[in-house]
C-alpha cells in the first residue's frame, strides 16, 4: 500500500502507541453485593435481636441492635416505668425493621429468598409470640386484679399477682407497676387493720395511726376505695366491743374528729353505737364505785343525745352517781376523830336522806366525846347515815340548872365546910339536816340526876366546890333525849 494513500493518524509498526494507564481493581472490590431479601431483614430485625443485620452480614449493626435492646430493657424493668418508654421501644423496633429494610433494598434480590425468610420467621415469631401470650396473660392478671380492687379483696389482689414474673415486666412493665401499688396499698391496709384492731382494746394512739394510713392511700393510691372501705368495715363491724367503756373511748374518738369522705361511715356509726356504750360505761363505772367518772358518762348522753331512748336511764345513772359521791363524803366527814367529827364544822349534803320535820323527833347520829351521850340506847339512833334524818354534835357538858344546894363539912380539916349546888348537866347540841347539811337547830339539853350524896370528894382546895354535877343514870340521859330521838 502506498503510504501517501494511508489515513491520517494511522498506526504504523515502527510508531509509539498513544496508550492511557487505568488502575487494576482486585477481585474484592469488584466482588458484586450479596444478594439480599428486604423482607426476610425486616422480619429478622422485629426480633429487636439484630437478625435482619445477620443475615446482611453486618456483624457490628446486630451486635450494636442487642445491646440497645438489652438497655432499654433493663431501663424498662428497673425503674418506674412511664408511657414515654414505652413508646420509645415502640419506635426502636419500627427503626430497626425499617432500617433493615433500606439496606436490604439496595441489594440484589436473591433467587431463592424463603430460606432466608424460614431463618427470619423461626426466631421473630416465637419472639413475638411470647410477647404476644406474655401480654395477653398480663392482660388477665390485671383484669383479675382490677376486680379484686373492686371488690375490697386484698387477698385475691395478691393471688393474681404473685403470677406475674419478670416476662410479664418486660411486655408490660406499667401494669406490673400498677398491681405492685395495689400489693403496697394492700400491705399498708393491712398495717391499717390491725392498727385499728388493736385500739379496740382501748389504745387510742394506734387508733390515730389506723385512721391516718387509710386516710394516705386513699389520697396516694387512687382505685383503691374499695379496699379501704373493706378494712374500715372490718373495724367498724367489731363496734361496740364487750367492754362499753372501750367503745365510749373510740366513739368519743371518731365523733370528735368526723372522718369525712370515703371514710365518713365511721362518724355515721356513732349515733348508733355510742349512746349504749356510754350508758354500760356509766353502769360499770358505778359498779366499781368510781362515781365521779360514772357520773360524767351520764351527763354526757344528755348532753349528746338528749332525745335518745336511754336519756331516763341516765338521768337516774346522774342520781345514783350522785347520791353516792354525796354519801361517800358525808361518811368521809363523819368519820371518828377522838372528839366531835369534821362534818360538825363542816356539814355536806346527802340528798338521799328523808328531809327534816321541826317539832316532831327525826331519825339521828349523835357525835360528840360528851360521855353521856354514851348511854344512849343504840336502838334510839339511826345506824347509818342513810338511815338518819339529823345528824348531832353534842359539844362539852356545861352546868346546867341548879337542882339542889348541900352543906358539906371536911372530913380532914375540921371546921372547914361548904355549900355545894348541884347542877343538871347541859350539853350544846347542833342538829344538822342530812338532806341539806344546813343547820335546822342549835340548843342545850340539859340532863337530870341524883343530888346531894352523903359523901363528897373534891381535890384542889380545902373547900368544896361551889357547883357539882348531878349524878346521870342511864334512865336521866334516856329521859333528856328520848324527846328528840323516839318518833
Amino acid at each position: 500500500m502506498d503510504p501517501a494513500s494511508q489515513p491520517e493518524h494511522a498506526w504504523t509498526p515502527t510508531s509509539e502507541p498513544d496508550t492511557e494507564v487505568l488502575p487494576v481493581m482486585s477481585d474484592v472490590d469488584t466482588k458484586p453485593p450479596r444478594p439480599a431479601d428486604p423482607l426476610a431483614v425486616a422480619l429478622g430485625n422485629a426480633s429487636l435481636l439484630g437478625v435482619g443485620y445477620l443475615l446482611l452480614r453486618r456483624t457490628w449493626l446486630a451486635v450494636l441492635t442487642l445491646v440497645v435492646t438489652v438497655v432499654l430493657v433493663i431501663v424498662l424493668t428497673g425503674s418506674t416505668p412511664e408511657v414515654w418508654l414505652e413508646v420509645v421501644v415502640v419506635l426502636w423496633w419500627a427503626a430497626l425493621i425499617a432500617h433493615g429494610w433500606l439496606l436490604a433494598r439496595r441489594r440484589p434480590r436473591p433467587a431463592r429468598p424463603w430460606g432466608r425468610r424460614v431463618v427470619a420467621l423461626a426466631v421473630t415469631v416465637p419472639v413475638l409470640a411470647a410477647f404476644g401470650v406474655l401480654r395477653f396473660d398480663a392482660a388477665g392478671i390485671e383484669q383479675d386484679v382490677t376486680e379484686a380492687r373492686g371488690a375490697g379483696d386484698c387477698r385475691q389482689a395478691v393471688t393474681a399477682t404473685d403470677q406475674l414474673g419478670f416476662g410479664h415486666r418486660v411486655v408490660d412493665a406499667p401494669l406490673v407497676v400498677r398491681a405492685e401499688e395495689t400489693i403496697a396499698a394492700c400491705e399498708r391496709l393491712r398495717a391499717a387493720a390491725k392498727a385499728l384492731s388493736v385500739a379496740l382494746t382501748g389504745d387510742i394512739e394506734t387508733l390515730q395511726t389506723g385512721f391516718a394510713t387509710l386516710s394516705e392511700v386513699l389520697a396516694e393510691r387512687p382505685g383503691h376505695e374499695q379496699m379501704v372501705a373493706t378494712a374500715l368495715d372490718g373495724f367498724l363491724d367489731r363496734l361496740p366491743v364487750v367492754d362499753s367503756c372501750i367503745a365510749t373511748t373510740v366513739t368519743d374518738w371518731l365523733r370528735e374528729h368526723k372522718p369525712g369522705g370515703e371514710l365518713a361511715p365511721a362518724a355515721d356509726i356513732v349515733p348508733r353505737v355510742a349512746p349504749r356504750a356510754i350508758v354500760g360505761c356509766g353502769d360499770r363505772l358505778m359498779a366499781a364505785n368510781d362515781w365521779g367518772v360514772a357520773r360524767d358518762h351520764y351527763r354526757q348522753l344528755l348532753d349528746e343525745y338528749p332525745e335518745h331512748e336511754l336519756a331516763p336511764t341516765a338521768q337516774q345513772g346522774v342520781r345514783k352517781a350522785t347520791l353516792a359521791i354525796e354519801l361517800d363524803n358525808v361518811r368521809g366527814l363523819l368519820a371518828p376523830t377522838g372528839g366531835q367529827p369534821r362534818y360538825c364544822d363542816s356539814p355536806a349534803p346527802y340528798s338521799g336522806a328523808a328531809p327534816y320535820v321541826p317539832n316532831r323527833p327525826n331519825r339521828a347520829l349523835v357525835y360528840g366525846s360528851e360521855p353521856n351521850t354514851n348511854k344512849i340506847p343504840p336502838g334510839w339512833l339511826a345506824r347509818d347515815v342513810t338511815d338518819a334524818v339529823v345528824v348531832i354534835c353534842a359539844g362539852e357538858s356545861e352546868y346546867g340548872a341548879s337542882v339542889d344546894t348541900c352543906l358539906y363539912d371536911s372530913t380532914t380539916d375540921p371546921g372547914v365546910s361548904g355549900w355545894v349546888t348541884f347542877r343538871k348537866i347541859a350539853i350544846p347540841l347542833r342538829v344538822f339536816e342530812v338532806r341539806t347539811g344546813r343547820l335546822v337547830a342549835s340548843f342545850k339539853v340539859e340532863i337530870g340526876g341524883g343530888s346531894c350524896p352523903a359523901f363528897l370528894s373534891w381535890y384542889g382546895s380545902v373547900t368544896p366546890p361551889s357547883s357539882e354535877y348531878v349524878a346521870a343514870s342511864p334512865a336521866d340521859v334516856q329521859a333528856a333525849f328520848r324527846p328528840l330521838l323516839i318518833p
